[in-house]
């Protein structure tokens, strides 16, 4: 086999490869005890609830009866942007909608829920209270189950923060202020005041609480969805399948994961597009902790702070913030910009992240300028060619000549036979006779590849994608095409079969069908191999591509056809001024100028 056909090969194989990997992993995948810390609260009760955090092993047998939360007193929460209503039962934080999102396309389709409160199936919710410590039992302290009373406000609004109130058997008094954003950042101040005439000691924690791994997780490769925390710089990420294979940790009392943080970080759980995160002021110290109990399957983080010491006559306050929202890349990014460290590393950039942030930064910005994805996607494609321009037009000139040898190339190999040492040698001696480089072609496809995927990974995670309309039937570029021959391309009302059906192989859709044309327009301009069997499979090589990528999400295939395209007439016109008219038929013919120049 020449070198032309082997890089061209190789090249082939290695994005061919690429892709088959890809599919396989996603188909259409020691603490230092205080001994005056709070003491452990288990809550256990038959409404399974999150159990609150541990601190001294002493403690651990302690516990609080837990109550449901769907029929408990509730305060009202409204802003432009969220809905719901917070338990005055453990004041917890268990009810929020998010009105600029829909759940589907569909007419009538009801806004995302966020959060939801424990004794539903896809229990979701934060919690705050405190944990006792040295002169203080479980009943002086507030917990999942305390029943607060509304000290201030009727409704929970960006310009109306509410104030909730316990006072302990023991004479303490507690105060929650709740505020909340335009956003999705909720305030949250937690006071204590001793009137009594003894020193106590207490600790106050935060925790965000999943009963039951979430129906909706995609478990694909190129998305996290889990744990995700920030700790003094370090980004961690843990998948709900990772977390029932956490040690047992004696001083949680479940599985657990913990993780000291001395002055800057956060904690929570990530969705495809929603996240919620328990955000201690910036510059505190506090103990981060991802845990999983077992026996009632629920999926808890929590963030526990430094214990206090109250004392007499004294009062004290600690403030956290709670994100629960939508990962949006302008709000989180604002919020970085406030103080929270490595925020915008929430939104799973991947290991790409040198590219994918940035991609996602200009494609951002063009569709701000245009107002339609579909097109910035293009624009986009047009700019990352540009930038690889200079390479390709080296690449497509050694294409070109690499087509001018091909009838010398057929003499070679005839004249050599069977002699493989006589064919490289012969090859190799014509390659540096006419000064082409037959592996020129291969570095712009190999960069492709890396493009390609920080492409699909941020099409595929980002929100901003999430429905994002294109034109006609494309309304949702993060999806696949819902055309097909089955609706006649969009024609009819009804959906297209589902990706990776073996229906939606047998009724292309019309994306697909131009990515298949696209690159077999494109192969065309490409020397032939001149083994009859890779002859084979470079020809079934556009078609099965088809196949394979006709599932993605249009927006990448929409970049697929565009690079393609782009491609194409950049090779063409290259050709052209080395002075051949390429035929997509097979055919190269001679114009007159290479002919005055080979004369010469």
């Amino acid at each position: 086999m020449d070198d032309q056909n082997k890089n061209l090969l190789l090249a082939t194989a290695l994005s061919f490869a690429v892709i088959l990997v890809w599919f396989y992993f996603f188909p259409p995948p020691e603490t230092v005890e205080d001994p005056n810390a709070p003491a452990a609260v288990e809550t256990v009760a038959d409404a399974d609830i999150a159990t609150a955090p541990a601190a001294a092993p002493s403690a651990a047998g302690d516990a609080l009866a837990a109550t449901e939360t769907t029929e408990a007193p509730r305060l009202p929460l409204e802003t432009e942007r969220l809905e719901g209503s917070i338990s005055l039962t453990g004041g917890r934080i268990d009810d929020l909608r998010l009105k600029d999102y829909r759940e589907t396309l569909e007419e009538g389709s009801p806004i995302v829920q966020m959060l939801d409160p424990a004794g539903n199936d896809d229990a979701y919710y934060a919690l705050y209270g405190w944990a006792p410590g040295a002169g203080l039992s479980l009943d002086d302290v507030p917990g999942a189950n305390t029943p607060w009373t509304v000290e201030t406000g009727e409704t929970l609004t960006a310009q109306t923060p509410v104030i909730l109130r316990w006072d302990s058997p023991s004479g303490l008094i507690f105060r929650r202020s709740i505020s909340i954003d335009q956003d999705f950042m909720f305030t949250v101040t937690q006071t204590v005041e001793n009137p009594g005439d003894a020193t106590v000691s207490l600790a106050p924690y935060g925790i965000v609480a999943r009963h039951g791994e979430p129906a909706d997780v995609k478990n694909f490769f190129v998305l996290h969805e889990g744990v995700v925390a920030m700790a003094d710089g370090t980004l961690s990420e843990i998948g709900y399948s990772d977390m029932p294979d956490f040690d047992i940790n004696p001083n949680e009392g479940a599985r657990a994961e913990v993780t000291q943080v001395s002055e800057n970080g956060w904690i929570g759980f990530t969705d495809h597009y929603w996240m919620t995160a328990l955000i201690p002021a910036p510059g505190s110290a506090f103990k981060q902790v991802a845990k999983y109990d077992e026996a009632r399957d629920i999926y808890q983080t929590e963030a526990v702070l430094p214990t206090l010491q109250l004392a007499a006559g004294a009062t004290q306050s600690v403030t956290t913030q709670l994100f629960a929202g939508a990962k949006e890349w302008e709000t989180i990014g604002d919020y970085q910009e406030q103080g929270i460290q490595g925020f915008i590393d929430s939104i799973d950039w991947g290991w790409f992240f040198f590219l994918t942030k940035p991609i996602f930064a200009i494609l951002h910005w063009l569709n701000g300028v245009i107002g339609n994805m579909g097109i910035a996607i293009i624009v986009l494609t047009l700019m990352i060619k540009a930038v690889l321009f200079p390479l390709a037009y080296k690449s497509y000139v050694s294409m070109a000549r690499m087509k001018e040898l091909q009838p010398e190339m057929e003499k070679i190999k005839e004249r050599a036979g069977d002699d493989r040492e006589k064919l490289q040698k012969e090859m190799m001696a014509l390659y540096k006779e006419k000064k082409v480089n037959p592996a020129a072609g291969c570095l712009p496809i190999l960069l492709q590849i890396p493009i390609f995927f920080s492409l699909y990974k941020v099409i595929f995670v980002t929100l901003e994608l999430r429905h994002a309309p294109f034109f006609g039937p494309f309304q949702d570029l993060s999806a696949p095409d819902p055309t097909s021959l089955w609706n006649l391309f969009g024609a009819f009302p009804w959906p297209a079969p589902e990706a990776g059906s073996i229906f939606a192989l047998v009724f292309i859709g019309i994306l697909p069908l131009l990515l298949g044309i696209s690159m077999w327009l494109q192969q065309k301009l490409n020397p032939a191999p001149a083994d009859p069997t890779q002859q084979m499979i470079f020809a079934w090589m556009p078609w099965v591509f088809m196949f394979m990528l006709g599932g993605f999400a249009s927006g990448l295939v929409v970049y697929w056809i565009a690079n393609n395209t782009i491609t194409f007439t950049q090779q063409y016109i290259i050709m052209r001024s080395q002075g051949y008219t390429p035929d997509v038929f097979g055919n190269i013919k001679k114009s007159l100028k290479r002919e005055k120049s080979d004369a010469k």
